[in-house]
Parts: C-alpha cells; structure tokens; sequence
C-alpha cells in the first residue's frame, strides 16, 4: 500500500512538473525543471524495480541532458520567444498520439504476471543459464553486460555519438563568437 502511495505521488509531481514545463517562457527555469522530471522519473523505476534504468536515467537524463542544455543555454537568451502559430494542431497531435500508447497498452499482461511472455520465454531460459555461463553473481549485470552485450554499445554508442554532435554544435557558436568583441 504504502509503495503505492509513493508511486501516486511520484506521478503527481511528474504531472506538474510537466505542466510547469510546457508553461514557463524562462528557459533556465525549464531546463532545471526537465532535469528534475528526469529525476522524479529515477525515482519513479527505483520503485518499480528498475535499478538500472532509474540509474541510466539519473545520469544520462538528470545529469548530461540538463548539462549540456545549460550549455546551449549560455549561448542564446533566456527567455522563449513567443510563437506566432497556433497551438491547438501541436495539442491535437500529442492527444491523439497519447491516446494510441494508452490504446496500445491494454493488451500488455497485468504487472508481475508470471504468464508474461518475457517469464515464460526469453527470462526463464537467462535465469537458468547466467550463473554457469557468465558467473556474475548479479543477474541484472550478467544479462546486460553478456546476453545484452550489443544492445548496451549500441544505446552507448548513440549517446556518445549525440554528446560529441552536441560538443561540435557548441564549439561553433564559441569560435563565431570570440572573433569580433575585441
């Protein structure tokens, strides 16, 4: 009851901190505010059980993302310029895409259910095999460090990848800027 409880409050907070976002034209205020969703969010899977998502979130969404923002941040204005187009089509399409996730979930198996696909296949067979085969004691790293192997350089590949695209964006806004204040 009480895990529930937590996880209700932890959605609030995501909900408000969503709706702060979308609402305020300071962009330093915004950038904060998404680094704080990314860390609700970190707390939200420590809950669910998550450990190494809410770990790769903490640090990739709550740590580089609001980093590197602050850093495009120093290299234009604080505050957002107020858009000229409507609004109403940008909702319209975040409603209708939110209601095909949400359409999109009803055929997912109850939470913990031993009849899930990924308990009866796939889990089963790693859960048999990684302590003889790998012989970390830690199924969690076992499965990712070894069966999961490519998938984990692949998503670190993409992140850093995104880090040195982002390094190379800003160190032209630098190089432009420091010729011409002399």
């Amino acid at each position: 009851m009480i895990a529930l409880i937590i996880d209700l409050v932890l959605f609030a907070f995501l909900i408000l901190t969503a709706i702060a976002v979308a609402r305020l034209r300071n962009l330093f205020a915004v950038a904060m505010l998404a680094g704080m969703f990314s860390l609700l969010a970190a707390g939200l899977f420590m809950t669910l059980d998550a450990v190494d998502v809410a770990f790769t979130e903490a640090a990739v969404g709550a740590g580089i993302s609001t980093v590197l923002t602050l850093g495009a941040l120093a290299l234009t204005t604080s505050q957002e310029k107020k858009s000229v187009h409507s609004t109403r089509l940008p909702l319209l399409l975040c409603a209708v895409t939110g209601a095909a996730l949400l359409y999109g979930t009803l055929d997912i198996p109850a939470f913990g259910s031993a009849q899930a696909p990924v308990h009866t296949h796939v889990g089963a067979d790693y859960l048999a095999r990684t302590g003889t085969d790998i012989g970390v004691p830690n199924f969690v790293t076992a499965i990712l460090a070894s069966y999961r192997g490519y998938d984990t350089l692949g998503e670190t590949t993409v992140i850093f990848t995104a880090a040195i695209a982002v390094l190379l964006l800003l160190g032209r806004g630098l190089r432009g800027r420091g010729t011409g204040d002399q």
